[in-house]
């Protein structure tokens, strides 16, 4: 039961000396003023039901329980801060090694090649011998006019031409290739 001790001549007796105990222990001055605060209240709380004989002792058993709960919330929450924080290591580590590993021209170039073949296959053969000529063996226009016995405007012709239908066929392959 409370003597004729006041809640205010507890705290102002005790306070400094707890506050300066808990922080020992904490390393926070707010966390430590809460616990102080909060063990002074929990101390009174008790006097005022049962009678305490040793209060110093009372209250630093008191303080003790609360600094151990405040460290082990702590310990808990770096805990899982450095959980978060490893699988988000891991997680970003596995994005920038798929992303080197990628290789789009790779990935891409049987597909595109394939979509080559058909499209030419499907122009007339000379048309694909002018094409192949220009773009696979890297002769001039005026060389593959020369060599196929055609005038320059007709190679000119049928290289626009595969172009065209060329271009309708990779339309979706396009903007990759224009990024690369």
């Amino acid at each position: 039961m409370v003597s004729e001790s006041t809640f205010s001549d507890i705290y102002t007796t005790y306070f400094k000396k707890s506050f300066f105990f808990v922080k020992s222990f904490v390393h926070d001055d707010m966390a430590a003023e809460d616990i102080t605060s909060d063990a002074l209240i929990k101390l009174w709380n008790i006097m005022k039901t049962e009678e305490v004989r040793r209060l110093e002792v009372l209250l630093f058993v008191i303080l003790k329980d609360k600094s151990l709960d405040y460290l082990r919330h702590e310990e808990l929450k770096r805990n899982a801060i450095v959980s978060i924080t490893n699988w988000q290591d891991r997680e970003l580590s596995k994005r920038i090694n798929t992303l080197q590993a990628c290789d789009p021209t790779e990935i891409f170039s049987d597909e595109v090649l394939n979509i080559i073949r058909c499209t030419l296959k499907q122009l007339s053969p000379q048309t694909q011998q002018i094409f192949m000529m220009s773009r696979f063996e890297d002769k001039s226009n005026k060389e593959i006019s020369m060599q196929m016995d055609l005038s320059l405007k007709s190679v000119e012709y049928h290289i626009t031409k595969a172009l065209k239908v060329l271009r309708v066929a990779l339309q979706d392959y396009l903007p990759l290739y224009f990024l690369l």
